[in-house]
């Protein structure tokens, strides 16, 4: 697999550039599907002026989509980065849940999960990224752990709970939600799925009981 010009090796012009191809990529890609998506699509959207400069950037398309999925983790994960990074108490978790559900409402209910659509497209055909997609899931659901991690730490989950578990199982729950919302074109299973697991972790809460007089 050829690799793309390194960000590091281009000037400031160059990189702009660089970013509007991915940019205009990955929401083309989004919007139509990795296949559905050519080169021809993707120098118009950019307004690059010939091939060759797109080819300049990127080797071929397998290492734009790379970039592109580079670029859809990172993009997911800032939305979410401010309630990720604190998302370790009962509050938080809902805070977050209701930040998923007003997006699609935002959305109309279209287009799904930017992460989710390219996973479905992808991992059966591309291994690397398959790879890819697997490792930008993996920050997700770390983030998860962590908060969950923490409750444990606090005493505000029990010692039955298992961060790692129940982080995979929200995270699967969200993209399910994310899926069945795309095909409704209503929030209502996200809603649900994802109330029905802050209920399964509640069910390790732990009862502060005031101290005996």
């Amino acid at each position: 697999m050829k690799s793309d010009t390194g960000t590091r090796q281009l000037t400031a012009k160059g990189r702009a550039t660089r970013d509007r191809i991915v940019a205009a990529a990955a929401g083309l890609m989004y919007e139509r599907g990795v296949a559905a998506t050519t080169t021809e699509d993707i120098q118009r959207a950019a307004e690059v002026k010939s091939p060759s400069q797109l080819y300049h950037y990127f080797g071929d398309k397998r290492t734009l989509v790379q970039a592109v999925i580079q670029y859809q983790t990172e993009q997911v994960l800032a939305f979410q980065r401010p309630l990720l990074s604190r998302l370790d108490s009962f509050e938080s978790l809902q805070a977050w849940r209701d930040a998923v559900v007003e997006v699609q409402r935002a959305r109309n209910c279209e287009g799904g999960c930017p992460l989710g659509s390219l996973a479905a497209e992808l991992s059966d055909v591309d291994p690397g990224a398959r790879e890819q997609l697997m490792a930008g899931y993996g920050q997700w659901e770390d983030a998860v752990r962590d908060g969950l991690a923490s409750m444990r730490e606090r005493g505000e989950l029990d010692a039955a709970a298992d961060p790692g578990r129940l982080a995979l199982a929200l995270l699967t729950a969200l993209q399910g939600g994310l899926l069945m919302t795309q095909n409704r074109r209503d929030t209502l299973a996200l809603e649900t799925v994802l109330d029905a697991m802050i209920d399964r972790i509640r069910i390790h809460a732990v009862t502060q009981r005031a101290p005996a007089s």
